[in-house]
């Protein structure tokens, strides 16, 4: 004899349990949804302060090489060694030893070397 659902007793727990589950598995996407999308706008905000920073290097660096063209240069030198007292003056053509580069020596051993030679001709 079959038996209608109103006899029985027992109560069923599977289509509660499907429930949940479903509403955690939406819950959980929702979630991750979220904190991904918090974890993208942090990112976006340090390669910002980053690329800020590269920036601020780049100019810093870009005016300490004009400050060091400045101050390296022929005109601002020559001022700065009057200003100072310091009699400096050009050396004489006698007083310049150039050094000329010798061509490779090779030697016994088979090792080679370099040498340098000074123009007599340029000595007094």
């Amino acid at each position: 004899m079959a038996r209608n659902r109103k006899n029985q007793t027992g109560v069923r727990f599977g289509p509660a349990i499907a429930a949940f589950a479903l509403c955690m598995a939406i819950g959980g996407a929702g979630l991750g949804y979220v904190w991904q999308k918090d974890q993208i706008h942090d990112l976006g905000q340090r390669i910002r302060k980053l690329e800020q920073d590269l920036e601020k290097a780049r100019r810093d660096n870009k005016q300490a090489a004009d400050q060091l063209a400045f101050l390296a240069s022929p005109r601002n030198l020559e001022n700065r060694v009057r200003e100072l007292n310091l009699g400096l003056v050009q050396p004489e053509p006698r007083q310049i030893l150039r050094l000329w580069d010798a061509p490779h020596l090779t030697l016994p051993d088979g090792g080679e070397r370099r040498t340098a030679m000074h123009d007599d001709s340029l000595a007094d």
